[in-house]
């Protein structure tokens, strides 16, 4: 039953994010709520996987009030879950509409890479078995989708921006948002993502001086998580006293998501204390 809801929520997921790409080419607004919509219900989905996940992870009792994130399809489940949910929430406040088929690929991407690694069952390794695990990573994780739905809305805001400036603009033009309202979504992503992406860290830090006795180590996945923060606070520093805005602030900004996917893809393989399926 698990392995239905989960491959569900992939089918709908996909779903909408195919009526995203439709919609790209019509005017049709109810290619925009079916997608809305079965988004929903691949969200729903994917909340009884979890449950139903989280269920067979506690038949171990030293697992007992953890979530299973600690895997690579865990963590690449609840990515894909974060994308969904955010852009969903972000889709019903905006109604934009068109920003689907540049966000929703982050999700679908995720989903299949999660079918692929296999869920880690048995009992917690001793050093994870701490209320962090439940906190930090989840945090962490929920920055990295935020960010994924600016790097999205950038990637609008750049064909706007050609489209305007193009001598014969395309209809695709006059159904994509303003550019300042894609400018001021795409700022108060980034602004969102970088605080928690903080938060994320300090909460990292906390839980290095608990377990390992050191606040910060300088290894691998730290210092690109360092990285990381000071090229979004870049970044916003920027846009805050040097008027960075338009095209500058999205080219600026996917240099940083790059280095996040890479924070969160690459460095997780090289650092052996960060690495999935820690033992």
């Amino acid at each position: 039953m698990p392995k239905i809801l989960f491959l569900s929520a992939v089918v709908l997921y996909a779903a909408s994010w195919a009526l995203g790409l439709a919609f790209l080419k019509s005017r049709d607004e109810r290619l925009a709520d079916w997608q809305w919509t079965l988004l929903g219900g691949g969200l729903l989905f994917h909340l009884a996987d979890f449950a139903g996940a989280l269920h067979g992870f506690w038949t171990y009792p030293e697992n007992r009030f953890f979530f299973p994130i600690h895997s690579l399809h865990g963590a690449l489940s609840w990515l894909a879950f974060a994308n969904a949910l955010i852009f969903f929430i972000v889709e019903g406040l905006t109604r934009l509409r068109i920003l689907g088929a540049f966000v929703l690929p982050w999700t679908v991407l995720a989903m299949a890479a999660a079918a692929l690694a296999a869920p880690q069952l048995g009992p917690l390794p001793v050093k994870l078995q701490s209320y962090w695990l439940d906190i930090h990573p989840m945090v962490l994780l929920v920055a990295y989708t935020a960010c994924a739905n600016a790097f999205g809305v950038g990637v609008v805001l750049l064909i706007q921006e050609r489209q305007i400036r193009s001598r014969m603009p395309g209809e695709l033009c006059f159904r994509l948002p303003a550019l300042e309202d894609l400018d001021r979504l795409h700022r108060h992503l980034l602004t969102v993502s970088f605080l928690i992406l903080s938060v994320g860290i300090l909460m990292g830090a906390h839980w290095a001086l608990r377990a390992w006795g050191r606040f910060w180590g300088w290894d691998v996945k730290e210092t690109a998580a360092a990285i990381a923060w000071l090229l979004y606070a870049g970044c916003l520093a920027m846009h805050r006293w040097r008027n960075l805005r338009g095209k500058a602030m999205v080219y600026a900004s996917t240099v940083a998501f790059a280095w996040l996917l890479f924070v969160f893809f690459g460095v997780n393989f090289i650092s052996e204390r960060h690495q999935f399926f820690a033992n």
